[in-house]
């Protein structure tokens, strides 16, 4: 019969440490007392430029803007239509847009409305002589 050789071990777990104080709350009420106190003065704010007359120095850092690609569209109409209808459509096929020739069409930059224009045709190529910009307040209305 073979002997086993058997050994205890114990292990110590680490005490606990000692609970510190709450000072969350303290900090809390220190807080709540400063907004409280009221000694009189008026609060005090930096002066902000007007924002009209950029150095230099402000404009350089800002020419790295003018080298990003943007996605220019142009909407020439469009329609809806049912499922079955889309499935008929083959080569040749008409599909009537919600615009009448000559109307002006909308030209969109990064899916953003810009203005609207009208389409000509220079060198066999489409183009869009732009008819109207909106205005400043549109487009920052438009890209909310």
């Amino acid at each position: 019969m073979a002997e086993e050789n058997t050994t205890e071990t114990t292990e110590e777990t680490p005490a606990a440490p000692a609970a510190e104080p709450d000072t969350g709350t303290d900090d809390w009420a220190a807080a709540l007392d400063d907004q409280n106190k009221d000694d009189g003065a008026p609060a005090s704010f930096d002066e902000l430029g007007n924002g009209a007359a950029v150095g230099d120095e402000e404009a350089n850092n800002l020419d790295f803007l003018l080298d990003i690609p943007l996605k220019v569209t142009v909407e020439l109409g469009n329609t809806s239509m049912i499922i079955n209808d889309m499935l008929q459509l083959s080569q040749g096929s008409v599909v009537e847009l919600n615009k009448g020739a000559g109307e002006p069409v909308e030209i969109f930059v990064n899916n953003k409305l810009l203005g609207k224009g009208e389409v000509i045709v220079v060198n066999d190529r489409f183009g869009v002589r732009i008819t109207e910009i909106i205005s400043q307040a549109e487009r920052i209305k438009n890209m909310g």
